[in-house]
């Protein structure tokens, strides 16, 4: 009974060595189609990556340029025509290319002898019209 056991191991063994190696035509294809899905997923998100950070980009731009526009604004002189609200609505005569900058003064707001600016940049990014605002109050320094 022994020998019989150890020679049914033996076929077994025989039988798996002496079975053909490799792929067959149809798992690589089916491992290829697997791939080529995997391959367009990360191509698409490498493009929306690509566009988010366009965006990006010209939101940071648009943000730095305002509070330059703001910043020039706080050193001006309380009465400056720039600071007067019989103005509204100001705007930058030369602005960076694509975006254009102005901004609205309100007098007495929130207070008397203050005045609030919000200065305002618009660009277009794919056609659609995009913007960023920033308010800053400005007070009458006596």
């Amino acid at each position: 009974m022994t020998s019989n056991r150890i020679t049914k191991k033996r076929t077994g063994l025989l039988s798996m060595i002496d079975a053909p190696a490799g792929f067959t035509l149809l798992e690589i294809l089916i491992a290829i189609s697997i791939l080529t899905v995997g391959l367009l997923g990360v191509a698409s998100m490498q493009v929306s990556a690509i566009r988010a950070n366009d965006f990006a980009s010209a939101q940071t731009e648009a943000a730095t340029v305002g509070m330059d526009r703001i910043e020039k604004l706080l050193r001006l002189p309380y009465d400056h025509a720039d600071l007067l609200a019989t103005g509204n609505p100001h705007t930058v005569p030369t602005p960076p290319t694509g975006y254009t900058i102005g901004w609205n003064v309100t007098d007495n707001s929130p207070l008397n002898n203050t005045k609030t600016v919000i200065v305002t940049v618009n660009w277009v990014d794919r056609g659609k019209a995009r913007n960023v605002s920033m308010r800053r109050i400005v007070p009458r320094i006596i």
